[in-house]
C-alpha cells in the first residue's frame, strides 16, 4: 500500500472492461484507499491473469472463482477478497479489511433473469427450477469445487434478487457517477 502511494499512477491493473465489476472494484478501492492506479481494460478474466501471472501488469481485481487455480498452483498472490469475510475456498487469504483496505467489499454474482412481463406462474416454475438444481448434491459439490457460493435458501427468490439487485444499483451508482463511467 506504502509504494501505491508513494508511486501514483505507476501501478497497472487489470478489469475486464469499463464498467465492469472488476473495474468498479479498483475505482472503489482507489477511492478508499487514496491511491491512483492505471487501469488496463481486458476483454475478459482469463487475458487479464495470464497477464497478472505472467509479469505483464501489476495486479487484477477479478472474480475469485477465475482466480483459484492459479493460486492453488502458486503462480499469482492473492493479496485478500473483496469481501466482509473470508472466502471459503481459500480461507487462509484475508479480507481487504484484515490487509488494511477497509469497505472494498464487491460482489461477484450472477442472476436468472426473465423477459419483463413474463407471467408470475412461469416465474414460479422457473424459479422452483433453479432451486432444485441448487438442491442437488452434484451441482452444490461442483459450485464448491470452483469456489462459487450457492445463495441460502431464502435468498433463491423472485423477491430476494430484486433486493439485493436493488442494494447493488444504490450501492455502485454514486460511485459510478463520482467516476465518470458511462455506459458504452
Amino acid at each position: 500500500m506504502a509504494w501505491l502511494k508513494a508511486n501514483p499512477g505507476k501501478a497497472s491493473v487489470g478489469t475486464v472492461g469499463v464498467g465492469s465489476a472488476a473495474h468498479l472494484c479498483v475505482v472503489d478501492f482507489e477511492n478508499k484507499t487514496g491511491t491512483k492506479v492505471q487501469i488496463v481494460p481486458y476483454r475478459g478474466g482469463a487475458p487479464a491473469l495470464q497477464d497478472v501471472a505472467g509479469g505483464q501488469i501489476d495486479l487484477a481485481c477479478l472474480e475469485t472463482s477465475q482466480t483459484l487455480a492459479l493460486y492453488r498452483s502458486d503462480k499469482i498472490k492473492v493479496f485478500g477478497v473483496a469481501a466482509s469475510k473470508r472466502w471459503f475456498a481459500a480461507p487462509e487469504v484475508p479480507t481487504l479489511d484484515e490487509a488494511g483496505v477497509p469497505g472494498v467489499h464487491i460482489a461477484f454474482w450472477h442472476g436468472l433473469w426473465a423477459p419483463k412481463g413474463t407471467p408470475k406462474p412461469i416465474i414460479a416454475k422457473l424459479n422452483g427450477a433453479a432451486v432444485e438444481a441448487f438442491a442437488d448434491p452434484a451441482v452444490q459439490k461442483r459450485f464448491k469445487e470452483i469456489g462459487h457460493a450457492l445463495p441460502s435458501r431464502e435468498e433463491q427468490t423472485p423477491e430476494a434478487l430484486y433486493a439485493f439487485h436493488k442494494a447493488e444499483i444504490d450501492k455502485w451508482t454514486p460511485i459510478i457517477k463520482a467516476a465518470g463511467i458511462k455506459p458504452n
